[in-house]
């Protein structure tokens, strides 16, 4: 069965494991849960000392409790990602086997810090830098102390990019034979034509 908090696959083995650990506490005591750990999404922290309070009536092993924390942490932050109402949210819970008034109190703090939590998430997410500006030019090695062959074109790529995360442009310069030059710009690579002119050469097919 396939779920909308789930990005409409199915709901992971470990969260169908942990759902009967959630069961375990109090209703009220789960919404206070959901609290620490919409905190602890949107940046503020966690208080484990507040959620070992919280399960403690639960009896919950440090393992229940670490494991509470990561369900209810993909259920919350997979559901904003989603973009599921709390109406749906709640009722798919249901499904997996949540009782209704546990639900309801995780679905009530997720709906209070449902934008919060987008906009938490869509800023963490990853950004990649923008190139703005392609240039090049052709240089020739006339004679040198240190190269072999000489007059061989080199071609000096200048590419200038836009920070993800600063936005200041930043100007690389990489040099590159002409050779590979041609890769880059035609996406074929020149030594196959090499390789295939010369099969084709000693197979007679040259004409």
């Amino acid at each position: 069965m396939r779920f909308r908090f789930c990005g409409d696959l199915d709901c992971p083995d470990w969260v169908l494991a942990e759902i009967s650990t959630l069961a375990k506490i109090s209703s009220v005591k789960m919404k206070l849960l959901c609290v620490q750990v919409l905190m602890d999404l949107l940046g503020e922290g966690i208080d484990y000392d507040k959620v070992s309070k919280l399960t403690a009536d639960a009896k919950f092993e440090n393992g229940d409790i670490k494991a509470s924390v990561a369900v209810l942490t993909f259920i919350l932050s997979s559901a904003a990602k989603h973009d599921v109402d709390s109406e749906s949210l709640s009722s798919e819970l249901q499904q997996l086997g949540l009782p209704k008034e546990h639900t309801t109190g995780l679905c009530k703090s997720y709906e209070d810090k449902h934008i919060a939590l987008q906009e938490k998430l869509r800023e963490s997410s990853l950004r990649l830098g923008r190139l703005e500006v392609v240039s090049w030019r052709v240089d020739y090695t006339l004679s040198s102390s240190e190269l072999q062959e000489v007059n061989e074109p080199t071609v000096q790529l200048c590419l200038q990019t836009q920070g993800a995360e600063t936005g200041h442009t930043e100007t690389t310069i990489v040099s590159v034979s002409a050779d590979k030059f041609r890769v880059l710009l035609t996406g074929e690579p020149v030594m196959y034509h090499k390789y295939c002119y010369k099969k084709s050469t000693h197979m007679g097919l040259e004409s």
